[in-house]
């Protein structure tokens, strides 16, 4: 297999000259061209980029490109894939040619369809497990050597069209029937269709080995099912703010990080202590308290949820009607100015030119005026509504917090209620021992609490305190994530209110410097 080498010619790193150089070369020509390069072009409208051919050794600088969809990095000299994890709009991708041994750093890549890796050294397919909608794969001309291999692409079931020719797998008898039984739905393998009758045979051939496979997978599947639901709704309660408050985490991680506890739980009358009467536990209230604060949580999530969702409903009505209206007198006028051009081009005396360029002139200023006092009024109907958004919001979040507080309070009660017992009993049991009347056997670490009172009271106190912190910690996690949850948001709104209005007057702009330009440009007949 041939592989290119850095011969004389120097490697090249990816920068951001050679990024601007292959924006310009790629992107519109003539008038809307010139515009572009005066206007600047920005990296995040970019759709698709090439940057074959350039020697690059090293991929990086492509976090701009966040809503790229095909990207050609071929006939380089790139040893590692790396520097992609941005592009998670990437649809192509067009890595041959290139000295790659490994395939990695594509986890993001989740829209991923097309996908060449041909002429590179790669020995094993591996780490693609997130291209799910991976549709063509080209990995031709690299060391594939294992039929075995090849089996790890079934998880890709979208896959109809697969390149392994010029592999040494390829040379395995077995080879095309092996790929035809294991991946079943593939319709063209090194460039031709699978035929149905291979298909057949190779059924037959591999039926019992597929089957067995095929059970491992049902059941592989069937746990990745139950993972991927459970991650969903510990996703869930995260954006509630209440993860693991549905049980006794909390209560468990008190006295999982509290090495007083294991020792405390033999003093005399402890085991008891822990049940606060006929009915319930003191870990059982502490528990209820929790899954209140947890209900209560997920019911203030969806509340926040459709806050947010009825003013992106009420922000998009808004900026629709703005548009229909603004397209509207544009319409209008590019109707009427097609006549006055005409009117324009075909006056006969100069006057009548003079007067006609002057009113179209006039024209011109009054669309602009008028587009532009459009977007200053929906600028301030906006700011209103973000306004009254950004109440809600804080109002919500306080609210939430406040109740979270009260709800709360209660596991402290608790705690200390649990706390005043404990030290009474670590007194009596001190007390006699003093008097040898102490009858229960105790451990030795234990009774070595017991050397003095201060020692026994220190111990029940750092016992306390590591179960007040940790409840008062989880209670300020939520307050910490419901507040910047909100900041966040009302920061998001407001820069993507102040991006919109900069992008819409700039392209009034540009269309009334349209307008101009195509006045001045027209060829006027000379009265």
């Amino acid at each position: 297999m041939t592989s290119r080498l850095y011969d004389s010619i120097e490697p090249n790193v990816i920068d951001s000259e050679m990024l601007q150089k292959a924006v310009e070369e790629q992107g519109p020509k003539e008038e809307a061209g010139q515009l572009a390069k005066r206007e600047g072009i920005n990296f995040k409208d970019v759709k698709e980029l090439q940057l074959d051919f350039r020697n690059i050794l090293k991929i990086d600088n492509l976090w701009q490109f966040v809503n790229l969809t095909k990207l050609q990095l071929d006939n380089n000299i790139i040893e590692k894939i790396e520097s992609l994890e941005s592009l998670v709009h990437l649809v192509w991708l067009d890595l041959s040619f290139n000295n790659i041994e490994v395939i990695e750093g594509l986890n993001t890549l989740v829209n991923l369809r097309d996908l060449s890796l041909f002429n590179n050294r790669i020995s094993k397919i591996e780490n693609l497990d997130a291209l799910q909608q991976l549709q063509i794969f080209s990995i031709g001309n690299n060391n594939i050597g294992t039929l075995e291999n090849l089996v790890y692409l079934r998880k890709f079931k979208e896959l109809r069209t697969l390149n392994l020719a010029g592999n040494p797998v390829c040379e395995n008898e077995a080879y095309a029937m092996y790929i035809a039984a294991y991946l079943p739905d593939l319709v063209y393998l090194d460039f031709r269709m699978v035929e149905d009758s291979t298909r057949e045979i190779a059924f037959v051939k591999y039926q019992y080995a597929i089957e067995e496979m095929k059970q491992g997978e049902s059941v592989a599947l069937a746990k990745q099912e139950a993972e991927k639901a459970k991650q969903k709704e510990l996703d869930y309660h995260k954006a509630a703010y209440v993860e693991y408050l549905n049980g006794s985490f909390l209560f468990d991680s008190m006295y999982a990080e509290d090495p007083e506890a294991s020792k405390l739980v033999y003093l005399p009358g402890v085991p008891d202590l822990l049940v606060l009467d006929s009915r319930a536990t003191y870990k059982s209230k502490f528990v209820a308290i929790c899954e209140n604060l947890f209900e209560y949580g997920l019911k203030q999530h969806e509340k926040r949820k459709a806050e947010v969702a009825l003013f992106y409903e009420c922000l998009d009505d808004a900026l629709e009607d703005n548009r229909k209206q603004g397209n509207q007198i544009m319409a209008d006028f590019e109707e009427k100015h097609r006549l006055a051009l005409d009117a324009i081009q075909n006056a006969s005396e100069t006057e009548i030119l003079e007067a006609r360029l002057g009113e179209y002139n006039d024209d011109i200023t009054k669309l602009s005026d008028t587009l532009m006092t459009m977007e200053m009024q929906l600028v301030d109907q906006l700011e209103e509504v973000i306004k009254d958004f950004e109440r809600s919001i804080f109002d919500l979040v306080s609210i939430f917090i406040e109740n979270e507080q009260g709800l709360i309070l209660p596991c402290r009660d608790l705690e200390n209620h649990h706390h005043e017992k404990l030290l009474e009993i670590a007194i009596n049991t001190l007390e006699k021992i003093v008097k040898s009347e102490l009858e229960e056997e105790i451990p030795d670490d234990v009774r070595m609490l017991f050397v003095d009172k201060d020692t026994i009271v220190n111990a029940v106190n750092a016992s306390h305190d590591i179960h007040l912190l940790k409840i008062d910690n989880r209670e300020d996690e939520i307050i910490t994530k419901a507040n910047s949850w909100a900041s966040v948001l009302i920061e998001k709104v407001h820069k993507s209110e102040i991006t919109r209005n900069r992008d819409r007057v700039k392209e009034i702009n540009q269309f009334i410097d349209h307008l101009h330009n195509e006045l001045e440009t027209m060829d006027i007949l000379e009265p």
